[in-house]
């Protein structure tokens, strides 16, 4: 009898062990599976299967870059002129029959219920609320109205880059903006960009450009209070290019960058100078007039060197040319000199 209760009470134990064990398990598989679920949902996931969700700042990111291109967004808002297309949210202000989004349409106008067509074209946010304040109580509607305007969503409205940018293009603007702004949109200028920028404000082929000043050197300061708004074309001239050609150590062609202006000393330096078989008495600057003729200026490289002649200032297009022998600079013809310079490499400033 006393063996067969040991045997029980050992039995009894062993089951005790077992369901402990089986216990634990189960709370270590819950515990596994709690942190699994835990670590799945901080990293965006759902149920098995299913894709991850992306934060919301890398779905906006995406959006971005299935949009049309980079949109410059003015730093004041009440430089905003409204166009057409603009989808405007109205809110007359205890008068909700009045609240609602509203669509400038192609002639600019808004369709008011009871006040008819009100034209907000051209007006900034705060113009427009207070235009449409005064055609609700000249239409004896409301008495005191009190409106607010805002942008929903801005139509598309753009400024055309084109010229010596790194990206020409369209480059989407919804608000007047600073030049330097706009065209860092487009990469910058090219090492080919002159000294000056072409705006034509407006979608107007025949309206006259303003000529800028863009100055690399001086940090683009003057580009701050240049205004470039939605529809006006931009346009990036290439440098004016002078020809250096002859007995000089690097002949080619060499931009008019910076401020646009170069003289014979200066194109003479940028050539690398002149080599030891130059003739620097006879030295000639080729001139090339929009009307067809050709000017020929004789010069002394020894006597602007010395002080005793002011260097000629060169203009786009200029040849000059550096004989290697009295005998060429008096038998090399002016047409074989141009010739010359068609083939020249182009070289930017060092």
């Amino acid at each position: 009898m006393a063996t067969m209760c040991r045997v029980i009470m050992a039995k009894s134990k062993l089951v005790c062990s077992r369901d402990r064990l089986l216990l634990s398990g189960a709370v270590l598989l819950l515990a596994m599976l709690t942190a699994a679920g835990d670590a799945q949902t901080a990293n965006g996931g759902g149920l098995p299967g299913s894709q991850p969700l992306l934060p919301s700042s890398a779905g906006k990111a995406g959006g971005a870059a299935q949009g049309s291109g980079p949109v410059v967004i003015p730093k004041d808002f009440s430089e905003l002129r409204i166009e057409p297309g603009d989808l405007l949210n109205i809110n007359v202000y205890d008068n909700p029959e009045f609240t609602n989004s509203y669509r400038v349409d192609p002639a600019g106008n808004l369709e008011i219920p009871l006040c008819g067509k009100v034209s907000v074209r051209g007006l900034t946010l705060q113009e427009a609320a207070k235009h449409l304040e005064a055609a609700l109580k000249d239409g004896q509607i409301l008495t005191r109205p009190q409106v607010n305007v805002d942008v929903q969503q801005y139509a598309g409205q753009y400024v055309t880059v084109t010229g010596e940018v790194m990206l020409p293009g369209r480059v989407a603007l919804i608000a007047p903006t600073q030049l330097s702004e706009v065209l860092a949109q487009t990469g910058g200028l090219t090492p080919m960009a002159g000294a000056h920028i072409n705006i034509r404000h407006g979608a107007d082929a025949a309206a006259p450009e303003e000529e800028v000043a863009y100055l690399r050197s001086r940090g683009n300061a003057e580009s701050g209070s240049i205004l470039v708004r939605p529809g006006d074309s931009i346009v990036v001239p290439r440098a004016g290019i002078v020809y250096v050609l002859g007995a000089v150590n690097r002949p080619g062609g060499y931009l008019m960058q910076e401020d646009g202006k170069l003289n014979v000393a200066e194109a003479l330096a940028l050539s690398g100078g002149t080599s030891l078989e130059a003739n620097t008495h006879g030295l000639r600057v080729i001139r090339r007039n929009p009307d067809g003729t050709v000017l020929d200026f004789p010069l002394s490289y020894d006597a602007v060197a010395k002080g005793r002649q002011t260097p000629l200032a060169l203009e786009p297009q200029d040849i000059v040319y550096v004989p290697m022998s009295r005998i060429k600079a008096t038998l090399t013809s002016t047409q074989a000199i141009i010739g010359g310079a068609a083939s020249a490499a182009i070289y930017t400033h060092p």
